[in-house]
């Protein structure tokens, strides 16, 4: 690991606190194409991604570095975890939401198919997932591991559509919660889970400008249900691949070249640049106060005042 450039820009006060004095961005290790989907492993003390284009999650500790965690997974891209540690992944080529049930740290038992279709049929691919506290399984469904092979395997929507669902595994049923979003990506609750936020990113196929990279806020009612979309924030340069809410409600996102954070009330607050394009984050360490940071090629850690929303 090494330390790069540190470029921190506080654009309010409110996040004056932010970032402990001296505070260094740190290159954890390069090598892969494109990371994606990062999640913690807090009693391996291990950071799990995946490297979509080369078909395999990668792992890094303080004592090991970087390592092959599994090969040939099936294109997965955004990770979670359950209450009883077991860890979701969402699987661009089989078009699934699967389960790896953990033993003895990171032994593996065979892998499980959560969902993988919606009224007969085939999901997309499914992109990024989270688990609420009641246990219900949110994910999103665009359709970036079908236009081609790099991220997946080419196909035709089944669903006609890009939906982001809300799963129950005590029912097994899967439902639509919203259509409004035209091609969801990453997703998070606020910290008391009344606010539900979904990137739009369908400006990453489009060669006309088109498309949207912007970040909605939903209400959250009954637990289930989503009403009100409004636009949260506009994310330039890039888009909102991925984010994470921390526990006071601040959104620490991704863009082209930085994690941007926002306050609940949409302002924009601080940057923190990187070299490389970023794609998704997610908190960790021992203290829970490390971000994590998927970038192209690399990853990124830097240490911040604050902890994850869970």
């Amino acid at each position: 690991m090494n330390t790069v450039e540190t470029q921190i820009t506080v654009y309010n006060p409110r996040a004056g606190s932010l970032f402990p004095a001296g505070v260094a961005l740190e290159r954890l290790c390069t090598g892969a194409q494109w990371g994606e989907g990062p999640v913690w492993i807090d009693e391996a003390q291990v950071l799990l991604w995946s490297d979509i284009p080369n078909n395999r999650m990668l792992c890094w500790s303080e004592r090991d570095g970087m390592t092959i965690w599994r090969d040939g997974v099936e294109f997965t891209n955004g990770h979670a975890r359950e209450r009883d540690g077991s860890i979701l992944h969402c699987s661009h080529g089989q078009r699934a939401i699967v389960r790896t049930r953990l033993r003895d740290g990171l032994g593996l038992t065979q892998d499980e198919i959560v969902v993988d279709r919606f009224e007969g049929k085939r999901l997309n691919s499914p992109n990024d997932i989270i688990v609420k506290s009641d246990d219900t399984i949110w994910f999103t469904d665009p359709p970036y591991g079908i236009v081609s092979d790099r991220e997946g395997h080419a196909a035709e929507s089944e669903l006609g559509d890009n939906y982001v669902f809300r799963y129950d595994p005590r029912t097994r049923t899967l439902a639509v919660v919203s259509d409004f979003v035209e091609e969801p990506n990453g997703l998070a609750f606020s910290p008391d889970e009344s606010v539900l936020y979904v990137s739009d990113t369908s400006a990453a196929l489009r060669s006309d400008g088109g498309g949207h990279h912007h970040i909605v806020a939903f209400d959250v009612v009954a637990g289930r249900e989503l009403t009100n979309p409004r636009i949260f924030a506009v994310i330039e340069p890039g888009l909102a691949d991925g984010f994470r809410v921390d526990r006071q409600g601040w959104i620490f996102t991704s863009s082209a070249d930085s994690v941007q954070v926002y306050h609940p009330d949409g302002t924009r607050i601080a940057r923190i640049g990187v070299p490389e394009k970023v794609a998704n984050l997610t908190f960790g360490g021992r203290d829970g106060d490390e971000l994590y940071i998927c970038a192209s090629t690399s990853l990124y850690r830097i240490r911040v005042n604050t902890r994850g929303a869970t």
